[in-house]
């Protein structure tokens, strides 16, 4: 039985290639987020500006998207852009100027606080820089956005 199945899986594997996860932030000051692709539908909450969101749906001018918390809720796609930013999920994220656990500190960030995503770096790092110009290094456990 298994013999018959590996094959299968394989070529479904083949046939249906990884899908990339789709991280957008949000490019107006605040945007409503809704329980349908329409304005007429429930507002749920809104989210601000610079804030991360993992696209799962396009829809005719709307997202499906997922914040931070796993909340799920549509909003409208002209709102989102490029620009990839990440978000401190933890208590104190510390910003270090290498990849080195041992690094010097070069900032602290409160939850929620959002950062710019400057790229990936050494397994289980990312390059980060916050508004006010510290840039370094951050646990990618300590952020949501990758």
């Amino acid at each position: 039985m298994m013999r018959r199945l590996l094959p299968a899986l394989l070529s479904l594997a083949v046939a249906f290639p990884a899908l990339a996860i789709d991280y957008r932030s949000v490019e107006v000051p605040a945007a409503i987020l809704y329980d349908a692709p329409s304005q007429k539908a429930k507002k749920l909450y809104l989210i601000r500006a610079q804030t991360p969101v993992e696209v799962v749906v396009r829809l005719e001018g709307w997202a499906k998207v997922r914040d931070a918390e796993g909340m799920l809720a549509w909003i409208e796609a002209a709102q989102l852009g490029e620009r990839r930013t990440v978000l401190v999920t933890t208590a104190a994220a510390e910003l270090r100027q290498s990849d080195k656990a041992d690094a010097p500190v070069l900032a602290r960030f409160d939850k929620w606080v959002v950062l710019e995503y400057a790229g990936t770096a050494a397994p289980g790092w990312v390059a980060v820089k916050h508004r006010d110009g510290a840039a370094g290094l951050i646990r990618t456990t300590q952020v949501w956005g990758l």
